[in-house]
């Protein structure tokens, strides 16, 4: 415990030292309560006058504890399925206040009625480790006073399946450290991160995709991914009291220098091809607290890639993706974009993954109480994805598929009229909170949709736009 505690023996009673203290304790995370306690102690025997004894109370978390976290989603198309997530913890795993961590998830989706393409379904699941040591390895604890730092481990395994088109296996691993500088202000620097996606079981429908559209065959050509990544979190929800909280997030990830060097600018290393790009994003909220359980959300969003070098496309798994339920609500999930691109109307499955290098979004909310756990909310999203960059089209191509990939650059490019290109939906929501969990749904219809001829994009809500319904449960 010394490297966590600030005074010592000797030293001045200093009321922010203590307080410094306690907060440095509890962030390991393997406390539930701390409690330092100083005592006069009894100088009549001695010379010393005003001498104080520390008592430092530690009450432990329970050392091992399991979460289990279920997610339900339906949507209007058809589409519906269940998620579960499961976390083991073990805490204080080397006596010396790491924390060890495996989550495993799992959720299945498909098509059980509605559109041309029933049948259609998806399986993803994971396996992920940590470790998390309570050092930034190779400084001193002391050297931070708010909160102790932390060095993170992580390794982990994904799948993804869709039936009738590939399987995507990816491998990851990092290296990095975590920090409060302060109360509201959090650090994560990964100085190693390292990806690699395998595409198989690639069906006949799905290369018959990839040979018409060479932007999506070409992100899926950068199969390895290494490189370092920062996140900076400005976080003012943690005081309860304020009642219009502030917070902002922004990310930088860049890849493929290293390795550039390494190779000796070569575009392989280890025989893999690997992928070169800088990426950044922002995420803004701002929360106007009111009377009781009332508040009005507003969020803005905007995230940007740019490839280089080894690549002219953003790797598959780094693209930006616009629609579903933690996105624009009132369409199909990653189905907007880019720009005003209709994948339906070029034959492109309707259950595939749209993508582009730049995104921009923005919500609104209204939350309220209703009664008891029953909570209330209406909103209004907008957003969607665009390119910035063209890709080459061979002149071998046939000029079935030079129209499409021509189209898809023309729809899909980012202009001056982006604002005409936004989806935009409105609903309300009804949100059932009992503590340890949320039940959240949301009824979504478009008020604006981006892939219908210009003059046309104007619906009314939930009379000639349809209706997005979704589901989710959260802790």
């Amino acid at each position: 415990m010394e490297p966590y505690i600030l005074f010592g023996l000797g030293q001045k009673y200093n009321s922010r030292t203590a307080s410094l203290t306690s907060n440095r304790l509890s962030s390991l995370g393997t406390y539930k309560f701390v409690n330092i306690r100083f005592n006069e102690k009894d100088t009549s025997a001695t010379d010393s006058v005003g001498s104080l004894s520390a008592d430092i109370y530690l009450s432990p978390l329970t050392k091992r504890s399991v979460r289990a976290e279920f997610q339900g989603v339906t949507k209007s198309n058809g589409f519906a399925g269940p998620g579960i997530a499961v976390t083991y913890n073990n805490r204080n795993l080397f006596k010396g206040g790491e924390t060890f961590g495996i989550t495993g998830n799992f959720a299945y989706e498909t098509q059980l009625s509605g559109g041309k393409n029933t049948g259609l379904s998806s399986i993803a699941g994971g396996l992920k480790a940590d470790l998390i040591i309570p050092s930034l390895l190779p400084f001193s604890p002391k050297s931070f006073k708010y909160a102790v730092p932390k060095t993170k481990i992580s390794l982990g395994t994904d799948f993804l399946k869709r039936t009738k088109l590939y399987t995507l296996n990816s491998f990851n691993a990092s290296f990095g450290y975590t920090w409060n500088a302060n109360r509201f202000v959090y650090h994560e620097l990964n100085p190693i991160n390292v990806n690699y996606v395998k595409l198989s079981n690639t069906t006949e429908e799905f290369t018959a995709i990839l040979d018409s559209n060479p932007f999506l065959s070409q992100s899926f050509e950068q199969q390895f991914i290494a490189g370092l990544n920062y996140t900076f979190t400005y976080n003012e929800l943690v005081d309860r009291n304020k009642n219009n909280p502030f917070f902002i997030s922004t990310s930088l990830d860049i890849a493929g220098n290293t390795l550039n060097l390494l190779s000796g600018s070569k575009t392989t290393i280890f025989g893999l091809e690997y992928a070169q790009f800088a990426k950044a994003d922002i995420d803004i909220r701002y929360y106007l607290k009111w009377k009781k359980e009332q508040a009005l959300v507003a969020r803005l969003y905007g995230g940007w890639g740019v490839p280089f070098g080894n690549s002219t496309t953003l790797p598959f798994v780094k693209q930006f993706f616009s629609g579903g339920p933690y996105s624009v609500r009132a369409f199909k999930i990653r189905s907007l974009g880019p720009g005003t691109f209709n994948s339906e109307e070029n034959g492109t499955s309707s259950f595939f993954d749209q993508s582009g290098n730049l995104k921009l979004e923005a919500n609104l909310e209204y939350r309220f109480p209703i009664w008891s756990y029953f909570k209330g909310a209406i909103f209004a999203d907008a957003g969607n994805v665009w390119l910035t960059n063209e890709f080459e089209i061979s002149e071998d191509e046939p000029a079935e598929s030079r129209e499409f990939n021509e189209e898809l650059i023309a729809n899909g490019k980012f202009s001056s009229n982006w604002a005409k290109e936004l989806g935009i939906g409105v609903g309300m929501g009804l949100r059932i909170d009992i503590q340890s969990f949320v039940l959240r749904f949301d009824f979504a219809s478009p008020l604006q949709v981006p892939y219908l001829p210009e003059g046309e994009r104007v619906r009314i809500p939930f009379f000639d736009g349809g209706v997005i319904i979704s589901s989710l449960i959260s802790p």
